[in-house]
């Protein structure tokens, strides 16, 4: 599984997903970090259709998943504060789309 799916990491084309990159993290196996990545890639109420076409997940993978997208919406934000300081590796355009992900996080499904 490509473990670092956030909006820097997947192109898309005609607002449809066309392809992934940076595969630098990859693990193997748990559904959260499928899950996880409804909420840092897709608008508001995307996750809910997601996971209900989703295999059902117990509780605990969606605790787990809520934990995981909301941990790299603060990585993002982070490097969009980086880089609105001129730090370097700081990406200033993953501020906006972290904190997006985090509300998204917050309210839930």
């Amino acid at each position: 599984m490509h473990g670092d799916l956030h909006p820097a990491n997947v192109v898309v084309a005609d607002g449809t997903l066309a392809g992934i990159v940076d595969f630098g993290a990859l693990f193997a196996g748990d559904p959260a970090w499928d899950l996880g990545a409804a909420w840092l890639l897709l608008p508001e109420g995307g996750a809910s259709r997601f996971f209900d076409s989703y295999a059902p997940a117990d509780e605990a993978t969606v605790r787990r998943a809520r934990g995981l997208a909301a941990m790299k919406s603060l990585f993002l934000m982070l490097m969009g504060q980086n880089g609105d300081r001129g730090l370097p590796g700081g990406k200033p355009n993953w501020g906006p789309a972290g904190r997006s992900a985090l509300d998204r996080v917050l309210k839930g499904l």
